[in-house]
C-alpha cells in the first residue's frame, strides 16, 4: 500500500486505516486503545463475526484489519481469505489465543501477514507489523 492510498491526517501523515474484528467487547476495546496509542493507526470500524467482517471491509476499505480467528459464523480464518481474495492490497493481522505452533492448519493459507498472540499484542507489535507488512516473513507466522 502506498501513502498516497492512503489517508493522512491533519499533519499529513498517513493514517493506516483499522479494522478491528472480534466477538469479544473487551478485546476490541483492547485492540481500540493500542491502536489509539500507536501514532498513524485509525480504528475506522469495527465487526463481530466473520459475515460482518467481509461486508465491512468492502464497505469501509481498510488498509488493515485485526482479526480474531475463533468467531461466530464464518471464522476469521475463512473471513481473512474472501477479504483477500477481494481487496488484495488489504493487510490482515490474525489475532487468537493459540500459540504459533497450535494455529488451525489452514491459518498460513488465508492470505493473512502474520499471526500475533493476543496477550503480546502492543503499540510497538502493531508499528512493527504494519513497518515490515511486505517482507512476507512476519513475527509468529
Amino acid at each position: 500500500m502506498t501513502d498516497n492510498a492512503q489517508t493522512r491526517d491533519e499533519a499529513g501523515t498517513p493514517s493506516v486505516r483499522v479494522l478491528v474484528v472480534d466477538d469479544q467487547p473487551p478485546f476490541r476495546r483492547a485492540a481500540n486503545a493500542v491502536c489509539s496509542m500507536t501514532a498513524g493507526f485509525n480504528v475506522v470500524g469495527e465487526a463481530e463475526s466473520g459475515e460482518d467482517a467481509v461486508d465491512k471491509a468492502a464497505e469501509l476499505t481498510p488498509d488493515l484489519i485485526l482479526m480474531d480467528i475463533n468467531l461466530p459464523g464464518i471464522n476469521g480464518i475463512e473471513a481473512t481469505r474472501r477479504i483477500t481474495e477481494a481487496r488484495p492490497e488489504t493487510v490482515v493481522v490474525l489475532l487468537s489465543t493459540y500459540k504459533a505452533e497450535d494455529l488451525p492448519g489452514d491459518a498460513r493459507q488465508s492470505g493473512a501477514v502474520a499471526y500475533v498472540n493476543k496477550e503480546e499484542f502492543a503499540p510497538n507489535i502493531l508499528q512493527d507489523l504494519w513497518s515490515t507488512r511486505a517482507d512476507g516473513a512476519l513475527s509468529g507466522f
